[in-house]
């Protein structure tokens, strides 16, 4: 790959980062139509690697092509947000049915520290993020690579439907919780028994993002 390849793939994963980031805090409202003229400006870069990012983000589900009228954030209907839950229900009940008593279990370690850290400096979109990979940690310990990837998937788009209210579960849950109920969490996977790692996610509350 040539310099200028390089240089190309640095902008997209620039350009991806930034508007996934604005995306996920809620900074970017669900509908908002996305301009290339200011994209570009804003973040300093051609149309072309804007676009692959765009492209990008478009699979991950944040944000939507519409036929003549360009690029938009994603929107999720209510059945889109109780299909996703269901599906992702679906998915960690099968892949926590795999996890082996004596599993690795050093990726959910990490992902709980990075939670603490967050938690501790009060950044909203880093605690979410940090209980996602938690999240995928979990399932990956199942040993299904492919439910994995469609499992993260399904956490991102979910991400984005609890976007606009991220600050609002600031507001009324106590930074200390989401840690708390990891760890339980942690527990339950350290015992290697899937009703109690069933149990555990369960009681982290059936709607809610941040769990």
């Amino acid at each position: 790959m040539g310099n200028g390849e390089l240089e190309s793939r640095s902008l997209v994963d620039l350009a991806l980062d930034r508007l996934s980031r604005q995306i996920l805090s809620g900074d970017i409202d669900p509908g908002e139509r996305l301009v290339e003229e200011q994209l570009t400006r804003r973040l300093g870069i051609s149309r072309a690697p804007l676009r692959e990012a765009l492209r990008l983000l478009a699979q991950q589900g944040l944000v939507e092509h519409i036929p003549r009228r360009g690029v938009r954030v994603a929107t999720l209907s209510d059945d889109d947000v109780r299909e996703l839950y269901e599906v992702r229900d679906v998915l960690e009940r099968h892949a926590v049915g795999s996890i082996r008593p004596g599993a690795d279990l050093s990726g959910l370690h990490a992902a709980l520290e990075v939670m603490s850290k967050a938690t501790e400096a009060g950044d909203r979109l880093a605690i979410a993020d940090a209980h996602r990979r938690f999240h995928v940690e979990v399932v990956a310990l199942g040993g299904n690579r492919q439910l994995c990837t469609l499992y993260e998937s399904v956490l991102v788009r979910l991400q984005l439907y609890m976007a606009v209210n991220l600050r609002r579960e600031a507001e009324v849950a106590e930074p200390s919780d989401g840690v708390h109920r990891h760890e339980h969490l942690l527990a339950a996977v350290a015992q290697g028994d899937p009703k109690s790692i069933i149990a555990a996610l369960n009681g982290h509350g059936a709607r809610t993002y941040l769990t």
